[in-house]
C-alpha cells in the first residue's frame, strides 16, 4: 500500500493519532539487510524477497559468505552471525529468516505479507515454519547455485522423500487457496519468499517434479525479482566453484 494512501485509510478506520504516527513512521523506514552472495545464499535470497516484492524499503549491504570475513562483517550486530540480518532505524537487529518475516508482517499490515483469509494464512504459516525447520535432505544434498543445471544428479531417498512432501504441501495450497495467481495463495506471500530457493534447487539439479510442482519453480524463475537477483549473482566468479558435483553442465532452465 503507498505511503500517500495511509492517512485516508486511517481515517476511515478511525485510527488513533500516536498509532496513525507510528505506522506512518514504519512506513517511510529504511531497512539495512546484510546478505551473502547473491548465487548461492538462500536464506538471503529469502530475506531480500520479503522486501523486495513487498515494496518495502531498504538497502541491502553484501557480506564476506565466500571471502572468509563474514565473522567480522556482522560483528557489530552480535550475537548474530548468519546471514541474513536485518536492522533498522531505531536500532533493531533481527538474526533469523522466520523472526525477520513475522516482524515485517507484524509492522506493515496493510501490505499483505500473509494471506489475507485466516484460514489461508494458518496454512501459509505452517508451510513456512516446515521449510524453516526441515528439508534437511533437499538442502543439504542440493546446495543452492543459480549458475547452472547439473546433468545427471541422482538424488538420494531421503531427498526424493522431501519432494514427495513438498508435493503434498504444494498441492493443497495451489487446489484450496490458490484460485487468484500463480503463486502458491494465489497472490505472493511470504511462503513464497521462502520457497523460491527451493524452487532454485529444482531447477539447478534437474529434479523432477509433478506438474503443480514444477508449474511453481516455472513461475519463481520467470519472476523478475528473482531474476534481478539472479543477475547480479552471476556477475561474481568463484574459483574454486563452491558445493562442486562431478558432473556435466547444462545452462540454467530459465
Amino acid at each position: 500500500m503507498p505511503l500517500r494512501s495511509a492517512p485516508l485509510m486511517a481515517f476511515h478506520t478511525n485510527e488513533n493519532w500516536p498509532s496513525l504516527l507510528r505506522r506512518l513512521s514504519l512506513w517511510s523506514m529504511t531497512y539495512d539487510l546484510y546478505i551473502g552472495d547473491r548465487a548461492f545464499s538462500s536464506w538471503s535470497l529469502r530475506g531480500w524477497l520479503m522486501l523486495e516484492k513487498f515494496d518495502l524499503p531498504h538497502r541491502a549491504h553484501l557480506v564476506g559468505l565466500y571471502s572468509g570475513t563474514m565473522a567480522e562483517d556482522l560483528a557489530e550486530f552480535a550475537p548474530a552471525r548468519l546471514v541474513p540480518v536485518m536492522c533498522d532505524e531505531a536500532g533493531a537487529v533481527i538474526f533469523d529468516s522466520l523472526a525477520m518475516a513475522e516482524t515485517l508482517a507484524e509492522r506493515h499490515p496493510e501490505a499483505g505479507l500473509w494471506p489475507a483469509d485466516p484460514t489461508a494464512r494458518a496454512y501459509a504459516r505452517s508451510i513456512t515454519a516446515e521449510l524453516h525447520a526441515g528439508f534437511s535432505a533437499l538442502r543439504g544434498d542440493c546446495a543452492m547455485q543459480l549458475f547452472h543445471q547439473w546433468v545427471g544428479f541422482e538424488p538420494s531417498e531421503a531427498v526424493q522423500a522431501d519432494l514427495r512432501r513438498l508435493e503434498v504441501l504444494f498441492e493443497i495450497a495451489r487446489e484450496r487457496y490458490g484460485a487468484d495467481g500463480p503463486w502458491l495463495f494465489g497472490t505472493y506471500s511470504l511462503a513464497d519468499a521462502f520457497y523460491a530457493p527451493v524452487a532454485a534447487r529444482i531447477a539447478g539439479y534437474g529434479l523432477k517434479v509433478n506438474p503443480v510442482v514444477q508449474a511453481y519453480v516455472d513461475t519463481t524463475l520467470a519472476d523478475p525479482s528473482f531474476r534481478a537477483w539472479r543477475a547480479e549473482g552471476l556477475g561474481v566468479s568463484y574459483e574454486p566453484f563452491p558445493y562442486p558435483q562431478p558432473l556435466e553442465k547444462a545452462p540454467w532452465p530459465a
